[in-house]
């Protein structure tokens, strides 16, 4: 199963939905989702990422109501909800949450929301990693900033969808997925430093190579309990480091050398995490500089690199991500591929010549349901802009 190209026409179903439903032209914003190039659970030990919006996106027509109402229409879903600017609270639904949290927050900020109708729909696939909530939040601050004249900055804005996941939602995410949604350039990564905030756009010259996600279409049980669990190890060896280096905050502040000297002897499963982390910065930024210098080749083969490491220190992969790893390694046509998010499932992110990619799909489906017994889901994806107001 093969999804491509970037539906130009859901923004105009969604378009029509919300004519049809409240009788009034809307604001229509694209939101997108995002892929991580490299820099695999660096987010939460203050480290860099590298992360870049896609050709699938979250698609949000609102306008103005006289009244304190909140309408809310979920395209995809056929549903809708009523809410009131006055009192918002959690919707017992889960999926207009991260609409309410996000008014929650502009609120909490101090600006004046009033009543508003909204229809959103979006072909960002669930489940693959690609942050379709993040997507969603940016919409919505995007959407009401400029339907309601708020003046909010992009940077806030970020903030503010990250707080609304965080506080109203209910999840710890970091702040990537929102700040790649918004701040996306086409052909260009971010590198994101996840300390400071400071960021650049990076070249990411495609031609002739796209962003080929395969979607093991599995997510195992272990990923929350082992994802906190390893943020527990990352903090247990940035302690044994402080004994002697106090100025180490985080592993964003550790060298290799201080792993070796002072958590080895310690905790030999905390290094191993700790080391895949060091190391995973340390490439990333190396990896920037074959962007600079257009050697794809090069910045590939620290795909395969960083897989490694997730899968034997990090010990995050499961065997249906190693297998589709292991089985585009070979192949010419796969520059570099790893798995992508935070683990125990999801998709492989590959960069694949434009001329390999129908065999290599043609191949990967049957080979991958014989080994793993599942069904393959294919996404094929290019670098775009960020969230924006759509004419």
């Amino acid at each position: 199963m093969i999804a491509n190209q970037q539906d130009h026409s859901l923004a105009y179903r969604v378009t029509d939905r919300f004519k049809s439903s409240f009788n009034t032209d809307p604001q229509v914003v694209r939101s997108p989702g995002r892929v991580n190039l490299l820099g695999e659970h660096t987010d939460y030990n203050n480290g860099f990422v590298l992360p870049a919006a896609i050709n699938k996106a979250i698609y949000m027509a609102v306008s103005r109501r006289d009244d304190n109402a909140i309408h809310i229409i979920s395209f995809d879903l056929d549903l809708s909800y009523i809410g009131d600017t006055r009192n918002v609270l959690p919707s017992g639904l889960h999926w207009p949450d991260y609409i309410l949290g996000v008014v929650q927050q502009l609120q909490e900020l101090g600006h004046p929301i009033g009543g508003f109708n909204c229809v959103f729909g979006g072909d960002i696939p669930l489940g693959a990693g690609m942050s379709s909530s993040a997507a969603l939040e940016c919409a919505t601050a995007f959407s009401l900033n400029e339907l309601f004249g708020l003046g909010v900055d992009k940077l806030t804005m970020v903030k503010l969808a990250q707080k609304a996941e965080n506080v109203f939602v209910g999840v710890q995410c970091g702040i990537m997925d929102q700040f790649a949604s918004m701040f996306g350039r086409k052909n260009h990564v971010i590198r994101l430093d996840c300390q400071s905030l400071a960021y650049e756009y990076v070249p990411f010259n495609t031609e002739g190579i796209r962003i080929v996600l395969l979607d093991t279409n599995v997510k195992h049980s272990l990923a929350s309990s082992e994802y906190n669990t390893r943020r527990q190890q990352c903090e247990a060896g940035v302690k044994l480091i402080q004994a002697h280096e106090p100025g180490v905050k985080s592993l964003r502040d550790a060298t290799l050398a201080m792993l070796d000297q002072y958590v080895a002897p310690a905790d030999a499963l905390v290094y191993r995490r700790c080391q895949y982390v060091v190391e995973e910065n340390l490439r990333l930024l190396a990896a920037s500089d074959d962007l600079n210098q257009g050697d794809i080749a090069a910045f590939g083969q620290k795909m395969f690199a960083t897989h490694e490491g997730l899968s034997k220190k990090y010990e995050v992969s499961c065997s249906e991500l190693d297998f589709l790893v292991d089985f585009v390694k070979d192949n010419p046509g796969v520059i570099g591929a790893r798995m992508m998010g935070g683990g125990f499932g999801g998709c492989t992110i590959n960069l694949v010549k434009e001329a390999a990619i129908e065999d290599l799909v043609a191949k990967a489906i049957p080979a991958y349901a014989a080994a793993m017994d599942k069904e393959l889901k294919v996404y094929i994806g290019q670098i775009e802009n960020g969230t924006s107001l759509l004419s």
